[in-house]
């Protein structure tokens, strides 16, 4: 008897009319709010398609979506007593600590919206930053998200991006691509550069404007060395790596061109001991 009447009083203190009311209103903005955010982060996708660069678009609805969630927090405090000018005035006593601890932070906002601005590379870009090298899957306030070619995720901060050199590969439609051969001092310079150009006009990947490369490097102690440049779309350019590799061993055996190795010579026979 004494049980019931506790709980009875318990009950009471706690499920009172006004608590009711203020879990129905909670519900009700959390069933019409967080359906409205992703609605309005749908529509600004929409606004902002095909009109702005993939960065800018992608920064547009991010910070309408974090912009939208502000206003649902903001509107859900306000409902359990949490008004904003205290929570402002909090704001400004944790304001200095706060402002030690995002120095960081602060600097790779303003980093991140110079890179924006000055659109050094875009989403899909190849870049090479430091030794590391990968596909720019975003581009956000804090930092670059990067996707190795053996699928690996790299998340490079922006301050770094702005400090760092950095190379974007596929920024133009064509590419070169170099490769070093190196020639015996025994074979005919002239046959070794038609035998190349015989190669690059054969191969379909190859584009013959520009002009493809053929350069006399340097003389080595083994060898000559020489650079075979050839221009390609950015998309083909391992392929016809790959390919040209081949044919130019294969040329190479026919032409009976040597590729020479490094040679050792030894002045004294008791070094062999």
């Amino acid at each position: 008897m004494l049980l019931a009447i506790n709980l009875e009083k318990l009950t009471g203190d706690f499920i009172t009319p006004e608590k009711i009311s203020l879990i129905i209103r909670v519900i009700l903005i959390l069933v019409i709010g967080i359906p409205l955010i992703r609605l309005i982060r749908s529509i600004t996708k929409r606004i902002v398609k095909n009109r702005l660069s993939p960065q800018s678009e992608q920064l547009v609805v991010r910070s309408v979506y974090y912009v939208a969630v502000l206003i649902l927090l903001i509107t859900l405090l306000n409902e359990f007593g949490f008004r904003l000018s205290a929570i402002l005035g909090a704001a400004g006593i944790f304001g200095v600590a706060i402002g030690f601890a995002s120095q960081t932070s602060f600097s790779n906002i303003i980093s991140g919206i110079f890179l924006i601005s000055e659109k050094p590379f875009q989403i899909g870009d190849v870049v090479q930053v430091s030794s590391n090298i990968g596909i720019i899957e975003s581009i956000d306030l804090l930092s670059i998200k990067l996707k190795t070619f053996d699928n690996r995720y790299i998340r490079v901060p922006n301050e770094t991006m702005i400090k760092t050199e950095v190379i974007n590969i596929t920024r133009y439609p064509i590419r070169r691509l170099d490769i070093y051969v190196s020639i015996s001092y025994s074979d005919n310079l002239e046959k070794v550069k038609t035998a190349f150009m015989e190669i690059v006009e054969n191969e379909p990947l190859a584009l013959k404007e520009p002009a493809p490369l053929f350069l006399i490097n340097q003389f080595d102690d083994s060898g000559i060395n020489i650079q075979y440049g050839v221009w390609v779309n950015k998309e083909e350019y391992y392929n016809l790596k790959n390919s040209l590799m081949i044919a130019i061993k294969e040329k190479f055996e026919r032409e009976n061109i040597t590729i020479p190795f490094p040679h050792i010579f030894i002045a004294n026979a008791e070094e062999l001991k």
